[in-house]
């Protein structure tokens, strides 16, 4: 085990010096402006049914419901790129043996089938939680030495398999929304893990952008502690997500902390409707809370919702609470010497409907909020991709094959 540990290290110093040797301002091989993100699974098979080819192939899963027409279709809407999200946890699952080689052909088909659109495109390595569905999920990945390191060679294989790609229309981020180092304990466990990642990335595609981020769910403060200098490599783009303010962006999200669930109905921006109307809103979730929330938790339930609309009941106090990611991104790109177009903003979105609940979001707060995100992105000189085509934040599809409301599509499609 040491030596293969020595092992590693020699080559990531290997190729940080390699890396070191770009011509200095050489830009990234890969650009962008208006993004998509693609969905992730739809039909959510259990890891039990992975080694049936028709329980998961062609994979990502969105091949079995968008066809050519569909991705010309959002070519024409103004995006310029996808981000395509891949599940990892089907590469590190026993039960996909059989089928691996398939699996990483069927990515590379995936690909060329957005390319083939017009469109270039972002392969996104997107663990999400283990559960009941599935052994590995992020937190193994994070607290288990093997299993990280398993998923390195996935990295390794995945790059490889995206290698000879033309390095203009396809590029590969190894890990979205790494949840570690979120503790104010200090720890600093991420820097090393991504290099370790970026090495294995690069020793395997050579001329490919690499998208690279910050820690615990690549939001701005993490963004800001990365020092860039340690991994010079001018291929690369850096990426932060945002969803802020949570308190309208994740309305009655099931998955997104136990106070979210409870808060349904407020505006965006909170003064789009007649103050009496929001005092409203608020009562009910606070009646929410007081019939549903344990008691224990329900006083700190309703002070934390008074101290998020104390944070934004004026638009100057939202605006300011959006700016801040953006603002501090390039604030250390600015400190790095990292050009605006090498940034881009991976997430952001609005919940439109989260699954089993009734309430809808209305679409005019949908599109207002994306449009405010996007004036802030491009005044910043960032490029973008929307959360998501479909499902809970969809802009186009809903659940169940229904259609998304228009009104998000048509401010992309505004701006072409």
């Amino acid at each position: 085990m040491a030596l293969l540990t020595a092992m590693i290290k020699t080559l990531m110093a290997a190729l940080l010096v390699l890396a070191a040797q770009v011509p200095p301002g050489q830009a990234a091989s890969f650009s962008m402006k208006r993004g998509l993100n693609l969905d992730q699974w739809t039909t959510w098979p259990g890891e039990e049914e992975w080694s049936d080819r028709q329980a998961i192939m062609p994979y990502p899963e969105w091949r079995k419901f968008l066809n050519d027409d569909d991705l010309k279709a959002l070519k024409s809407a103004g995006f310029d790129f996808l981000r395509m999200p891949v599940d990892p946890s089907p590469f590190l699952s026993g039960e996909t043996l059989a089928l691996r080689d398939d699996l990483y052909a069927s990515v590379l088909d995936s690909v060329r089938m957005i390319n083939r659109a017009g469109l270039k495109v972002i392969v996104d390595m997107h663990l999400i939680p283990s559960g009941s569905n599935r052994k590995i999920g992020m937190g193994q990945v994070m607290d288990d030495p093997q299993t990280f390191d398993a998923y390195v060679e996935m990295v390794r294989r995945m790059a490889r398999t995206l290698a000879d790609e033309n390095p203009r229309q396809v590029a590969f981020e190894a890990m979205n929304e790494p949840v570690v180092d979120c503790d104010a304990d200090g720890t600093s466990l991420w820097p090393e893990r991504q290099r370790r990642l970026f090495a294995a990335a690069r020793s395997s595609a050579t001329k490919l952008t690499l998208i690279l981020t910050g820690a615990c769910y690549s939001n701005a403060a993490s963004l800001a502690k990365i020092d860039p200098k340690a991994i010079p490599d001018d291929n690369i783009i850096w990426t932060f997500h945002t969803y802020d303010p949570f308190l309208l962006t994740h309305q009655g999200a099931t998955w997104a902390g136990d106070f979210i669930p409870y808060v349904t109905g407020l505006p965006y921006p909170l003064s789009a409707v007649p103050r009496a109307q929001l005092e409203a809103a608020l009562d009910t979730i606070r009646a929410r809370i007081k019939a549903e929330a344990p008691w224990t938790r329900q006083s700190g339930l309703l002070a934390y919702l008074d101290e998020q609309v104390a944070g934004m009941d004026s638009d100057e106090k939202l605006l300011g609470l959006m700016d801040a990611a953006f603002t501090r991104v390039e604030a250390w790109a600015k400190a790095n010497g990292i050009k605006p177009e090498n940034i881009t903003l991976g997430e952001f979105g609005m919940i439109r409907q989260e699954y089993g609940n009734a309430y809808v979001m209305p679409a005019e707060y949908r599109a207002a909020y994306v449009r405010d995100m996007i004036a802030r992105a491009e005044a910043h000189g960032f490029s973008w991709s929307v959360w998501s085509y479909g499902g809970a934040f969809g802009i186009v599809d809903a659940f169940d094959g229904e259609k998304a409301e228009p009104e998000v599509m048509d401010v992309v499609k505004s701006l072409r």
